[in-house]
C-alpha cells in the first residue's frame, strides 16, 4: 500500500514515522522548514522509550508524489481547505482518505440522516471547498487519541497514547477499511474499528470543546482549568449544550460533563494542542470545535450561550494576539 501523509506535524509525523519503519511505502506532503528537515534528517520521534528516526519521501508537490492507495489528512482543521485544493494528484480512482481532523469534519452530515442530513457547515468548510475535492465516498473517518508535540521541524515528541479510531461513514465493514486497519496496526498504532465513527468524533469534540479554547485564552494547563470551580462550572455548562445538540443529531453521550472532566483531570498538567498553537502564534482550530457546535445548535434549535461566549472570547484573544 502506498500512503501519503498530508501534514507532518505532531500527529502526522508520528503516523508517517510508524508506517515507514514498518515497511510501508510512505511519503509526506510538507512545506518550508519541515520539508527541509525531513529531507536532510528524516522524521525523528522522541518518547520515553527513546528516539526513532524514519526515512520517508517528502515533497511540497502532490504531482511529484503521485497517486496513492491511501491519503492520511493530518493537518489542523483550519488548514484542511488549503490542503484539499492541491490534493488531486494524490487521488487515484480508488484512493481512500483517512480524516484525522479535530472537531466536526466536512463529511460529517453526508449520509448521516436526521435533521442535519447533507448540511455543509460554513464554520468547517466555507464554500464547500473540501467536500468538492474529497467527497464522502473516499472518506474513512478517524479520530486520534494521543498526546504529542512538534518542538521543531521534523521532530515529534510523543508523551502518551497511540490510539486511533477509524470507521466507514456508511458504517460498513469494507475491504478497504480492513486493509487500512492492518497497515496502521503494523505501524504500531492501537486501532479501534468503529461501527459508528460519527459518535466517536462527536465524543472527542465534546471532551476538547472547552478545555482547549480556555487553555488558549488563559494560558492555563488542563489541571489549572479543572481545579478552578468557577471555570470548571463554565466548561460543564458549555458541555451540556453540546451534549443536547449531540442527542438531537444522533450522537448521544451517556456521560455527564463532571464524569468526563474527572477523567481529563487525571491526565495532569498537560498543555493542550490549542495552547501550544496559541503560544507559537499559529491559527487555532476554533471554528471546527466551538464554531461548528454553535452553528449546528442554531440548525437544531439548541441555544448555546456558553459556547458562544467561549467562542467569542477565544476568537477575540487570537485576533488581538495576531495583531501584536
Amino acid at each position: 500500500m502506498r500512503i501519503c501523509v498530508v501534514g507532518a506535524g505532531a500527529i502526522g509525523g508520528f503516523i508517517a514515522s510508524g508506517l515507514a519503519n514498518a515497511g510501508t511505502d510512505t511519503s509526506v506532503l510538507a512545506r518550508g522548514a519541515t520539508l527541509r528537515a525531513i529531507r536532510e534528517r528524516g522524521l525523528r520521534v522522541e518518547s520515553a522509550d527513546g528516539t526513532v528516526t524514519a526515512t520517508v519521501a517528502a515533497s511540497d508537490d502532490t504531482a511529484e508524489l503521485g497517486a496513492q492507495d491511501a491519503v492520511i489528512l493530518a493537518v489542523k482543521a483550519q488548514s484542511a481547505a488549503s490542503a484539499a485544493r492541491g490534493i488531486g494528484p494524490l487521488l487515484g480512482p480508488d484512493t481512500m482518505v483517512l480524516s484525522t481532523l479535530n472537531g466536526v469534519p466536512w463529511w460529517f452530515f453526508d449520509g448521516f440522516g436526521g435533521p442535519c442530513e447533507g448540511r455543509h457547515l460554513d464554520s468547517v468548510d466555507p464554500g464547500g471547498t473540501i467536500a468538492k475535492a474529497i467527497p464522502v465516498s473516499r472518506v474513512i473517518g478517524g479520530t486520534v487519541h494521543m498526546s504529542a508535540s512538534s518542538p521543531e521541524p521534523g521532530v515529534i515528541r510523543r508523551y502518551s497514547g497511540n490510539g486511533i479510531i477509524i470507521g466507514e461513514p456508511d458504517r460498513t465493514d469494507s475491504p478497504r477499511l480492513r486493509s487500512l486497519t492492518a497497515v496502521l496496526r503494523e505501524a504500531g498504532l492501537a486501532v479501534t474499528v468503529s461501527s459508528n465513527i460519527r459518535e466517536d468524533v462527536w465524543y472527542k469534540l465534546w471532551g476538547n470543546l472547552t478545555v482547549n479554547p480556555v487553555s488558549a485564552l488563559t494560558g492555563a494547563t488542563a489541571d489549572q482549568i479543572l481545579d478552578d470551580d468557577l471555570v470548571r462550572g463554565f466548561c460543564e455548562s458549555a458541555m451540556r449544550e453540546a451534549g443536547e445538540i449531540g442527542a438531537r443529531i444522533g450522537c448521544p453521550i451517556s456521560e455527564t460533563p463532571t464524569d468526563r472532566n474527572a477523567v481529563t483531570r487525571k491526565l495532569g498538567a498537560f498543555r493542550t494542542s490549542m495552547l501550544q498553537d496559541a503560544e507559537a502564534g499559529r491559527t487555532l482550530e476554533l471554528d471546527a470545535l466551538a464554531g461548528a457546535v454553535r452553528e449546528i445548535g442554531a440548525i437544531v434549535g439548541v441555544p448555546t450561550p456558553y459556547v458562544d461566549a467561549l467562542y467569542g472570547l477565544t476568537r477575540l484573544s487570537a485576533t488581538v494576539r495576531a495583531a501584536r
